[in-house]
């Protein structure tokens, strides 16, 4: 069978499963809809967070960012993995314990004011949509290659499936929806990495292949022989760093308390019963983590070492198939500079012109061809690439809905809203957030993982100094919150629209402030989030006193096994 063929068979059974598991899960009261009505095991939600976590941009991106970075890659593996443990051991118990839907529910009764609520609805719903963007564009570049579509159509057959179980199922469906991509996503992503790392050095581990002698006789180590590589080609050494300190520090912390502020990762610990169940969760769910973000650095010095191997040097006449396949989609640009009719692929110290233009986002999906797998590996790996993407977008398509359904509308609007009312209204905004999300899916602000580090940049200079003074401070008040985060969003915002869309040919290190990049300015805001807040709350009235019990509450321990009762 062909690999379209593949394709099809890989991608249409594991849709049937999705929509099937989305039909049996459908959600029938705002309970089931927000929170899966709290009843799911803590197993099974550590595999729907993984899989709400691990988006496009860790299945399809990462490991194409750290096959062409190198080793300055790394901060995006630091910095989600750590973020998890930040958000699992910091935030979760305690978020869980208030008791509350979503985010914005949290910030309007900590804070006591329907402006803050409006506030951290505006900032949910703006980081939900950016990142949200770069699920959609993964998922037309996997239908653009694999189904021989525009990518644009890609985008909207992803809207459609995305539509059908986020706005019937709520995150009952979508859980349980999760759960199944979950097994999608890491069988398609480990099963090549197992056979890619066989074939280049004979262990079948991944993560130990990685730094092995390669299986050809030659004595040579991976990383030494992707060094030379690079090397020769004027990349640079592949183990070598060329980002700043500074900025290296910057993006990562940025990842990590991003991560940590993220609103469709922090629902998900409502939808376990029990505090100690949302711990419990946490722990499964970076145990299921980390078996991909393990192998991802493997995958990138496989997929880097045959990309060089393979094309650098060919004549254009005798490249692979796979070559001719990605050109097709744009991904992949040839551009004969010298008019030698070979493929010169080289970096900015080689004193040759470099004549090939490779998308990040395609070297994940082109690796198993790349090593010459079997077509149904490659299928494989489509239907798995989508199984990220999907899982990623509908956990942020319900963040959205809720914002505007629950958090706008019953608690701040119309608070009288009938249940049916409230889940009809939250039905109508899922799915204009699928249009709205498709188009950003077609009209990109980026490639997948640039624009998902802008999403956690903005997450962590919004909701993460809220949600911190929140929990381990009483004296924060109401307007020190709001004023925090609306400076603190702004002057993210302001910053990665300046360098990356409003005046692209200063974004260079020696333009940055302070040398910090604009995947990493959202540690900036941050500060400056804090320092505000903080600031405010010294010179204003301090919170009542109901309010500081409240907080109190949350931190004592004693009763972080009883768990409360979520509600709305």
């Amino acid at each position: 069978m062909t690999v379209q063929a593949w394709t099809f068979v890989m991608v249409g059974l594991s849709f049937a499963v999705y929509i099937g598991v989305a039909v049996w899960s459908r959600a029938s009261s705002t309970s089931e809809f927000y929170v899966a009505a709290a009843r799911v095991p803590p197993v099974l939600n550590g595999m729907a967070t993984a899989a709400d976590w691990m988006s496009a941009a860790s299945f399809i991106s990462m490991a194409g960012l750290i096959a062409f970075m190198g080793r300055d890659g790394s901060v995006y593996l630091m910095g989600w993995t750590g973020g998890y443990v930040l958000l699992a051991l910091l935030i979760a118990p305690y978020f869980r314990k208030f008791g509350k839907y979503t985010v914005p529910d949290f910030v309007g009764d900590r804070y006591y004011w329907w402006v803050a609520r409006v506030v951290a609805v505006i900032c949910a719903i703006f980081i939900s949509f950016t990142y949200v963007a770069g699920q959609m564009r993964g998922v037309g570049i996997v239908f653009s290659r694999f189904l021989n579509v525009d990518i644009n159509q890609g985008v909207y057959i992803g809207m459609a499936i995305v539509f059908f179980y986020a706005v019937l199922g709520g995150m009952k469906g979508i859980t349980y929806t999760q759960v199944a991509q979950y097994c999608v996503l890491i069988f398609a992503y480990l099963v090549p990495a197992i056979f890619i790392s066989m074939m280049m050095t004979g262990i079948p581990i991944p993560q130990i292949g990685f730094g092995a002698e390669l299986a050809d006789g030659s004595g040579m180590y991976l990383l030494d022989r992707l060094d030379g590589l690079t090397d020769e080609l004027g990349f640079g050494a592949y183990t070598d760093g060329r980002k700043g300190t500074l900025d290296v520090l910057s993006i990562t912390a940025a990842l990590m308390v991003g991560t940590a502020g993220l609103p469709h990762v922090i629902v998900r610990f409502y939808t376990v019963p029990k505090v100690r169940q949302a711990r419990s969760s946490a722990g499964w769910a970076l145990l299921f983590i980390a078996l991909l973000y393990t192998t991802a650095p493997a995958v990138a010095a496989f997929a880097r070492t045959n990309l060089l191997d393979t094309v650098s040097g060919t004549a254009y006449e005798d490249v692979p198939a796979w070559f001719t396949n990605w050109e097709a989609t744009g991904l992949l640009v040839y551009d004969d500079l010298n008019g030698d009719g070979l493929i010169q692929n080289t970096g900015p110290a080689s004193s040759i012109p470099n004549e090939l233009t490779i998308d990040n986002d395609i070297m994940v999906l082109a690796n198993p061809e790349i090593a010459g797998l079997p077509n149904w590996v490659v299928g494989l790996v489509a239907a798995g690439g989508l199984a990220a993407a999907l899982s990623t977008a509908a956990g942020l398509l319900l963040v959205i809905s809720t914002s505007v359904a629950h958090d706008l509308l019953k608690k701040t609007i119309w608070p009288s809203i009938s249940e049916r009312g409230e889940l009809l209204t939250a039905r109508i905004a899922a799915g204009i957030a699928v249009l709205v999300a498709g188009y950003f899916g077609i009209h990109p602000l980026g490639f997948v993982a640039q624009v998902v580090a802008f999403a956690f940049g903005l997450a962590a200079a919004s909701f993460f100094p809220a949600i911190i003074l929140g929990i381990f401070t009483k004296r924060t008040n109401k307007y020190g919150a709001v004023l925090g985060m609306i400076a603190g969003l702004t002057f993210t915002a302001w910053y990665i629209v300046y360098f990356k869309f409003a005046h692209p040919e200063l974004n260079t290190a020696e333009h940055w402030w302070f040398g910090v990049s604009p995947e990493g300015i959202g540690i900036v805001g941050m500060m400056i989030n804090f320092v505000v807040a903080i600031g405010v709350s010294a010179f204003t009235p301090p919170p009542p006193q109901e309010v500081q019990d409240l907080v109190e509450e949350i931190r004592v321990p004693r009763r972080a096994g009883s768990g409360h009762r979520v509600t709305a």
